[in-house]
């Protein structure tokens, strides 16, 4: 995970185009400035950063839905609860899966658990959109094969 550049999905574990669903790891640095402020000497990942890791998986799941032809980009977050602390080095399991489509929104449920526990959860809503530019695909394309994105999600 590299918070600075907010590359917070390691890389993908299992991606179900059929069911909606998708689940990826990331591990929490054990160092990084975020934590020297969040807290000092009781270091937890700040809850804004779990619901980004949350957005960014179902970021994932929209894209492989909709082929790459559209990006989506978080427009809400809805019934966000942090459940426990997320500490430097765990590694989390990220899950999201499409509750609704429509008019050029999605809706995801989506939790994080470390070593099977509840950590948050929260019902996330996306407006998706054509890229707005080469360089955003350009950049995604990049993104995908650093955390594995499985290809033949892409076939018809």
């Amino acid at each position: 995970m590299q918070i600075e550049y907010f590359k917070l999905i390691d890389r993908i574990l299992d991606l179900k185009l059929d069911e909606k669903a998708i689940i990826v790891e990331a591990r929490v640095p054990t160092e990084s400035t975020i934590f020297e402020g969040h807290f000092p000497g009781h270091p937890i990942m700040p809850g804004v950063l779990l619901i980004e890791s949350m957005a960014q998986t179902s970021g994932w799941l929209l894209l492989a839905l909709m082929k790459f032809e559209r990006m989506p980009f978080l427009a809400a977050v809805k019934e966000a609860k942090m459940r426990g602390f997320v500490t430097p080095g765990e590694v989390l399991s990220v899950e999201a899966s499409v509750i609704h489509e429509g008019s050029g929104y999605a809706m995801t449920e989506t939790r994080v658990k470390v070593d099977g526990k509840l950590r948050c959860n929260a019902s996330l809503t996306f407006s998706h959109v054509p890229f707005p530019n080469p360089e955003l695909r350009g950049h995604m394309d990049a993104e995908a094969k650093r955390i594995g994105f499985p290809q033949q999600a892409l076939l018809p």
